[in-house]
This record gives structure tokens, C-alpha cells and sequence, in this order.
């Protein structure tokens, strides 16, 4: 699967990902797994082999966090991130055999183009420089990063280009959020309020759950990072970006925080026991402190580890010196608001859950509709939909399902969080007309385009599957989990 190429390759590589092509290679029935195997290959397609060496350098460049580690050999994470490293692969491959190279003029175009680097509107060796020096990377290993993410753009693009688009698939794109829609429909709110969380339930969820409940206080310290301290110039020029990667460099090798700032003469602020709200032990609200800054320094993740941040184009030395929990009761206010969300969350579910059943088994029609709405004394509203803007009652993505239920149909809609839930009945439909030299048309051609180039991914994503013959060293994979 095409991935970001790394963390340091933001703007850069969003212009050039153009799709993605999933390529689910299944763990099992993808060619026969080694019985005995090489303890060194953890994977081959074709006659290519993938070292176990080359897979847990990958793996270490991820950043796995600590649970992730712990759980390995738990889970299926490696055997997921294993497939997409495969997935990765056998792009190269195909890259390889296509011939798509990335000339060095092609390079610099590409590089000189993005705004990243740009400095009063032209192109600056020196911004380019300095994202060198603060992402950590060489030039030769950015380079390269583009050049592989160019290759994949103009694989895909070769997948997709010279495309024509029938009318009648401009059009069948266009009546799915053009329509004047009669419909009938029941606001399930009423419905799921009456089915509250009972005081035994909501125990019995606390009690299964109690250390989730709590309030977590930190101690920051931070310092600004400015030139006159470090440089002894008032500017953010190369001596001060120097000074300041020396001072990373430093903090890397385990220099502490108050080594650092004594050695760079740096000013120190210090608040005690500050919870993600910016609030003290007494709930006083601390303004000394602008929130961005605040939010970078209490999301650092490990206590007595000093970080170099920037916020607002200032440079900051910054750390968690300590970290404490305190524990919430039962009746605390967020605790209860917690319980009754994710309980009543649950019930809208179940309830939800049963209504689609009955529904795909023929149990709702007009009739039973207004037969649910008598028996649990709910309202059946009528109404008449013209727009997808139309938003007074239903959201844009719950009319955009409206108008895909066919006329005599009854479906049960919800939006993404499940706050808002309809049972809908389609009455009539009228299509509006589309003319083929307005704007309109262009922008649903477009869109047909992009749902024909993406059946024309997963196509090829098929094809490769039974192109290419991976097979997996089953052994190894399971070294490499009970190794970290």
C-alpha cells in the first residue's frame, strides 16, 4: 500500500500522491508458507527476498510506540505491516520492469516548485537548507524519497490516463445528489432516550474500567531558544540554526534539561501540576501560557526527556518533568457523563442493530412503519428534499443516502458519531436535468472519472496478486515478534 515516505516530507509528497492502490496480499492462501526456511528471509516474491535485517530496519524507522512493542506478539501487527512493506515492494517492481526514471533536471524542478522552499516568492537554497537541518535529514536521503514518491505518481497516473467518460456514467453520478425526493421519516432520538442506563449497568462499567477514570497533572518546564542567547545576533540565521542543531544533537545524547539551559544561559519557566485543560490542583486556569505552546509541551510523551520545538516560528527547549494521576469516584460529574455516553452509545447500537435486521428480512414497509411509530408513540414527519445544502434537519452525507433509497424503500440512516438516527421512508423521486456545457457537468465528470480510475486500481490490485507469487516465512515472522 503507497504510504507517506516519512514524517519529514509533509507538503512535499501530498501534491504528488495522486491515489492509492491497496494491495492486500491475505496472510493465508498467497503461496505456500516455508516449513523450514532461511532465519534470515522473512518473506520472497518471486525469486526476491525480503531479509529479516531489511524488515525490522523498516520496522524500527515506524516508531512503534510502547504498547504497540509489547503487544507484538499478541496481535497481527507485524503480519499487517508486513503486507503493506510487500505491497511496497511489489510496486518497485512493477516500477522497475515499466522502466520510470526520475532524471536529475526532473529533480530539481520538483524541488524548486514547492513552496516549502520558497522565500519572498522565489526559491531559497537557504529555506531548503534550513528544512534540511531541523527535519533531521540529508539531502541525498530527501532526494531520493522524492524521486521514489515521482515514480509512483507516474506509475499510477500511467494506470489512469486518456480516460473517456461515457455520458451515462456522468450522469448516473449526478442523480445521486440531484433529486427532488418526497419522503416520510421518524426521528429515532425520542425512541433510544427512553432506553436509559441503569445505575447497576453503569457500575458495573466504572468498576470494569476504574483506572480509564482519571485526571492526569503534569510539571512543565520550557525555555525560548533565541538567537541573541545562542548566537549573540538578533537574526535566525546559519550561526544560530548551528547553535540550535547542537543543542538537539546534545539533548539526543542525553543532556538534561537543566544542564542545557544552564549551558546556553536560557531563561526557565516552570508550572507544577497543570492538567490537559491548563487548570492547577484548585481548577485555577493558567494564562502565562499561550495554548499552542501549552498543547505541544502537555502532548510530549516521556517525563525527564527534554524536545526542541517550534511554535509560531519561535524554538523552544521544553520537557515534562513529572507526571501524576488522580483518580476519579463514581460520582464525579465526568464520570457519570462518561458512563451515560458510552452506555447509551451501546444501546443505540443494539436498538439500531435490531431495527436493520428486521428491516432486510421485509419488516418494514409503509404500514409497519407507521405501525412502529404508534407503538412507540413516535411522530412520522413528512417532508420533501431539493438539495444536498438542504440542511435544517438532515446532514449532507444522511441526504446523500436519502437519495440512493429507491421509492417504497424504508432504510435506517445515521450519521458518522451515531448522534443523529432516521428511519426514512422514499415516497417519489424526480431526477433534475444535467446540461452537458455547464460547469456542473465538468465537475461530475470529474467525479466519474475518479470512481472508474479507482475500479481500475483494485483491478489492477487483482492482477498483481495472482501476478506475483509472495510466500512468507512463518518462522521468522515469529522471531521477529517475541524479539522486541
Amino acid at each position: 500500500m503507497l504510504t507517506s515516505i516519512g514524517k519529514y516530507s509533509k507538503s512535499f509528497f501530498l501534491k504528488l500522491l495522486v491515489g492509492i492502490i491497496i494491495l492486500p496480499f491475505i496472510f493465508w492462501g498467497m503461496g505456500d508458507v516455508f516449513r523450514g526456511g532461511n532465519q534470515n528471509v522473512i518473506a520472497t516474491i518471486d525469486n526476491e527476498k525480503i531479509s529479516t535485517k531489511e524488515f525490522v530496519e523498516y520496522l524500527q524507522r515506524l516508531n512503534l510506540n510502547n504498547d504497540q512493542i509489547k503487544n507484538l506478539p499478541k496481535t497481527d501487527l507485524i503480519e499487517k505491516i508486513l503486507s503493506e512493506y510487500i505491497g511496497k515492494k511489489v510496486m518497485e517492481l512493477e516500477i522497475k520492469k515499466l522502466e520510470i526514471t526520475v532524471n536529475d533536471n526532473s529533480l530539481r524542478e520538483i524541488i524548486k516548485n514547492d513552496e516549502l522552499f520558497y522565500k519572498n516568492k522565489k526559491f531559497s537554497r537557504t529555506e531548503y537548507e534550513k528544512f534540511l537541518i531541523k527535519s533531521g535529514i540529508t539531502a541525498p536521503q530527501f532526494e531520493k524519497n522524492i524521486v521514489a514518491q515521482e515514480k509512483k505518481r507516474q506509475f499510477l497516473s500511467s494506470l489512469s490516463g486518456g480516460i473517456v467518460i461515457p455520458e451515462i456514467l456522468v450522469e448516473k453520478e449526478y442523480r445521486k445528489e440531484n433529486q427532488i425526493k418526497k419522503i416520510q421519516y421518524i426521528d429515532l432520538e425520542t425512541y433510544h432516550s427512553k432506553n436509559k442506563p441503569s445505575e447497576k449497568s453503569k457500575k458495573e462499567l466504572f468498576d470494569r474500567n476504574k483506572n480509564i477514570f482519571f485526571t492526569e497533572f503534569k510539571t512543565i518546564k520550557y525555555a525560548l531558544i533565541n538567537p541573541e542567547k545562542i548566537s549573540g545576533s538578533k537574526e535566525y540565521d546559519e550561526n544560530f540554526f548551528k547553535q540550535l542543531d547542537l543543542i538537539e544533537n546534545n539533548v539526543l545524547d542525553g543532556q538534561s534539561f537543566d544542564e542545557t539551559t544552564k549551558n546556553n544561559n536560557l531563561d526557565v519557566s516552570i508550572l507544577k501540576n497543570i492538567n490537559a485543560n491548563k487548570e492547577d490542583n484548585e481548577k485555577k486556569q493558567i494564562k502565562n501560557l499561550p495554548d499552542k505552546l501549552f498543547k505541544k509541551i502537555y502532548n510530549l510523551n516521556s517525563t525527564k526527556t527534554p524536545e526542541v520545538i517550534i511554535v509560531d516560528n519561535k524554538y523552544y527547549l521544553a520537557e515534562i518533568e513529572r507526571t501524576e494521576k488522580k483518580y476519579k469516584s463514581f460520582d464525579d460529574i465526568e464520570v457519570q457523563e462518561a458512563l451515560n455516553a458510552q452506555l447509551g452509545f451501546k444501546n443505540k447500537i443494539e436498538s439500531n442493530t435490531s431495527i436493520v435486521k428486521d428491516i432486510s428480512m421485509g419488516g418494514f414497509d409503509k404500514e409497519k412503519l407507521k405501525k412502529f411509530a404508534d407503538e412507540n408513540e413516535l411522530t412520522i414527519q413528512n417532508y420533501e428534499l431539493k438539495s444536498l445544502k438542504q440542511n435544517e434537519i438532515f446532514s449532507e452525507g444522511i441526504i446523500k443516502r436519502i437519495f440512493l433509497t429507491k421509492d417504497g424503500e424504508v432504510d435506517l440512516i445515521t450519521n458518522n458519531t451515531l448522534t443523529k438516527s432516521f428511519l426514512v421512508l422514499a415516497i417519489s423521486t424526480k431526477f433534475k436535468d444535467l446540461k452537458k456545457d455547464s460547469n456542473e457537468y465538468e465537475q461530475y465528470e470529474a467525479k466519474a472519472k475518479l470512481n472508474l480510475i479507482n475500479k481500475i486500481y483494485q483491478s489492477h490490485d487483482t492482477n498483481l496478486n495472482e501476478k506475483y507469487k509472495v510466500e512468507l516465512n512463518q518462522r521468522t515472522i515469529e522471531r521477529v515478534k517475541n524479539s522486541f
